[in-house]
């Protein structure tokens, strides 16, 4: 079962270390908002979990059903939000450094909550897998300069996600993942609606049914089926399988995803700098799946 999980784990990064590509030709190539691609893909991959947990409307108690408020804030609007304005203020190598922080975050968060102290070989990989993204960051030619607003914003990306992972471990012994991963696209949408409507941009859902012009149709149902329907509902079991501070180690893979695609997709040369830093996150994540949660009290 835990091999499956980490094949799981695998499989999410694949898809979240391409979505960039995707989100790329949208945004860029099709004129959408950062905030439309999100609602648009989100709502999309709601309607598709909807068919399969309809019944099912509210969590058990007020509780729960605000922590899957919680959710959907801290793992959609809030993060993909976040992560997006922070590239109006700051480098992409900057945002893509500052987002990667999330799993060192959710370590500390974790120790405090839950009173115990990680073991030396959890943040020893930690540390060198979180090494292994800033050589990939660098190999990538990206400057890293100190932009305080965009910055700011982009740490508060990362603090989002480790919110969310935290809040989803106290959900997942309780309800399935596919009731989850449905709620937090329910949510992350109806948070993100006011932004949509008071954007200036036009909005532009017509263009994604443009026959004459079918790659937005396509990148789009690759990101609302495989990124994020898919992919969430694998990841909320991942995360109910092995663990947050386990599952979250994995994000640093996503950086190696989006350069091998960067590679074969886009003819992106890879420096050893790359190869180093793949090195390392591989290094850094299989030094901390060695860790057993609850052995060392405060």
């Amino acid at each position: 079962m835990k091999l499956i999980a980490h094949i799981g784990a695998l499989l999410v990064m694949v898809a979240w270390g391409t979505s960039f590509l995707s989100s790329k030709v949208l945004l860029v190539s099709g004129g959408f908002s950062p905030v439309e691609v999100f609602v648009y893909r989100f709502a999309f991959a709601y309607i598709i979990l909807l068919c399969f947990t309809w019944k099912k409307v509210m969590a058990n108690n007020y509780k729960d059903e605000l922590l899957l408020l919680v959710c959907g804030m801290c793992a959609g609007s809030i993060y993909f939000i976040a992560e997006n304005y922070a590239l109006k203020y700051t480098t992409t190598g900057n945002v893509s450094l500052l987002v990667n922080v999330s799993p060192i975050f959710t370590t500390i968060m974790l120790a405090f909550i839950y009173r115990f102290l990680p073991k030396p070989n959890v943040i020893f990989g930690t540390i060198i897998a979180f090494l292994g993204v800033v050589c990939i960051i660098f190999s990538s030619g990206e400057e890293l300069e100190i932009n305080p607003i965009g910055d700011i914003i982009a740490l508060s990306a990362a603090v989002s996600w480790s919110v969310y992972t935290i809040a989803v471990k106290r959900l997942t012994p309780i309800y399935s993942s596919l009731f989850i991963t449905r709620k937090l696209f329910f949510y992350g949408v109806i948070t993100a609606l006011p932004l949509l409507l008071i954007q200036h941009e036009p909005l532009r859902l017509w263009q994604l049914f443009n026959l004459e012009e079918p790659q937005y149709l396509l990148n789009f149902l690759f990101l609302g089926l495989f990124c994020s329907a898919f992919a969430y509902l694998v990841w909320n079991d991942v995360l109910k399988q092995l663990g947050p501070m386990k599952s979250n180690n994995y994000l640093y893979v996503q950086p190696v995803v989006t350069m091998i695609a960067g590679y074969f997709l886009l003819g992106e040369q890879i420096l050893w700098l790359g190869y180093f830093g793949c090195a390392l996150i591989i290094g850094g994540i299989l030094i901390s799946d060695k860790y057993k949660p609850g052995l060392r009290k405060t």
